[in-house]
């Protein structure tokens, strides 16, 4: 995957994880008020089949990804 370009206004796709039927966990890059981003979001299938971004979600900054993976690993040991 390349770098993406993060000071463009269009966020960079990561990745999608579907949650159920009617949900997908969609992952972009992103900067949001100056700040290099990583977004996670719950998007939603409305009444006509369109999806849609949810309010459900988590958004952090970059630096802070090292951080956010080392605590999902622990979980998933803890879990597993």
């Amino acid at each position: 995957m390349t770098n993406p370009d993060l000071t463009a206004s269009t966020p960079f796709a990561l990745g999608t994880i579907r949650k159920n039927a009617t949900e997908e966990i969609r992952f972009t890059a992103e900067t949001f008020k100056g700040h290099e981003i990583i977004n996670a979001r719950v998007w939603y299938r409305d009444a006509d089949g369109n999806l849609r971004p949810g309010k459900q979600g988590l958004a952090f900054r970059l630096e802070l990804l090292g951080e956010v993976l080392n605590v999902l690993g622990r979980a998933q040991k803890a879990m597993l």
